[in-house]
């Protein structure tokens, strides 16, 4: 059974949205509505699909996708709450549609939306966002600062509004994108896109640590306690309770120089082996390292710069969770790949967690012989909905 019929226009003008015949469980979405000459029974069998509904927002502390894409916007001037508010409703009605297979309200190409591929879709506050929309007074962050050896662009940091997809095709991600552009066209601009890639889970089983393109094991060590590590519970604005905290810094690597350096360099920089991510000090990549082992000449097995020393938290409670994606951008006429990694942490103190680890890695870590930052954005990524919700609720209603 189909819900009420909402248009683009009753969404522009403020109307709520539309429940859509959903049935749920617990908050989570379990089935959808249905399209036009489609069966009940055909659309509650609809595979592929991760839930939009629930405390808070997928995309977070979901498996990782295969493809990522990030979209960050500066809101036009003469923004207020209350357009911030249409333009979340609209956005929000739009996500549950297409991460449910159907297409979205004003979807010119309707077709391209029946294959969702797990996509999930998530939407992030940036600082300049509060002080447009006259909300300074329920800000909870302020842009990152630029960290010692970061080359920071323009075309690539800050922005007012981000809104991250991810999914397993190629072809549903670029249709969500640009369906999510144009819902924001009246409100927004469009500040950067970035895209971003994984092995698929055809590739590689789900669940093993992912490789960057340097070749390195990447994300090894990751929070268990995420409603300690990343989900936001208290000592914040109350809008934000169930929200949490997102950073994603561009990192390009110098991949002819990492080339150049043999193994031996590479792995003393890391601290870790390249062929199976164990600590130098252990035999597997979960093995815990021994940052008091000596070699024997008496000095330490992993170097007092090594990445995996600057980089290492003892308070589980502490650690952030990270989604990395690869990028590969373009190739000079020389046959220089213009490539690297698109870090995206998720925390719920950004000071204690983020900035504590970064401020460690930018004054001394060996790898920023090989790259270097230069995108850097922060976002507060607020809590979750019901299937008659929206996401940004609680702050813009």
């Amino acid at each position: 059974m189909s819900g009420p019929r909402l248009s683009r226009r009753g969404l522009l003008a403020g109307g709520a949205v539309a429940a859509g015949g959903l049935a749920a469980t617990g908050g989570y979405l379990t089935g959808r509505g249905t399209a036009p000459g489609e069966s009940e029974a055909n659309a509650a069998e609809q595979p592929g699909t991760v839930p939009f509904h629930g405390v808070h927002q997928a995309g977070v502390a979901t498996p990782p996708q295969t493809y990522g894409a990030f979209v960050a916007f500066d809101l036009r001037r003469g923004t207020t709450r209350e357009s911030l508010g249409r333009l979340m409703r609209l956005l929000t009605d739009d996500a549950r549609r297409l991460t449910e297979g159907r297409a979205g309200l004003a979807d010119a190409q309707p077709e391209l939306a029946g294959i969702p591929a797990r996509l999930t879709v998530t939407f992030g506050f940036g600082p300049g966002l509060f002080t447009k929309a006259g909300l300074d007074h329920q800000r909870p962050l302020t842009d990152l600062p630029e960290f010692k050896g970061d080359r920071l662009e323009e075309r690539w940091s800050g922005g007012d509004l981000l809104v991250q997809l991810c999914g397993e095709d190629a072809v549903t991600l670029a249709h969500a994108l640009r369906l999510v552009v144009k819902d924001a066209r009246d409100f927004a601009t469009v500040r950067w896109v970035q895209r971003g890639f994984r092995r698929s889970p055809q590739a590689q089983p789900p669940g093993q640590t992912q490789r960057n393109l340097m070749g390195q094991l990447d994300g090894t060590v990751q929070p268990v306690d995420l409603e300690r590590a990343v989900w936001i519970s208290g000592g914040g604005p109350s809008w934000l309770k169930g929200g949490t905290f997102m950073v994603l810094r561009r990192t390009r690597m110098d991949l002819e120089k990492w080339d150049a350096a043999d193994e031996a360099a590479k792995e003393f920089a890391i601290g870790r082996k390249l062929a199976d991510g164990a600590p130098l000090t252990g035999d597997g990549e979960n093995d815990d390292p021994d940052f008091t082992a000596k070699d024997f000449a008496g000095f330490p097995v992993i170097d007092d710069h090594a990445h995996i020393r600057l980089a290492r938290v003892e308070d589980p409670a502490l650690r952030m969770l990270r989604r990395a994606y690869n990028y590969e951008e373009d190739v000079t006429p020389d046959g220089v790949v213009d490539s690297g990694l698109l870090f995206v942490s998720y925390q719920a103190d950004l000071a204690r967690q983020f900035t504590a680890v970064q401020e460690r890695l930018a004054g001394s870590d060996l790898l920023n012989e090989w790259i270097t930052t230069t995108g850097s954005a922060v976002f507060a990524l607020p809590p979750g909905c019901t299937e008659t919700g929206w996401i940004g609720e609680p702050l813009l209603s």
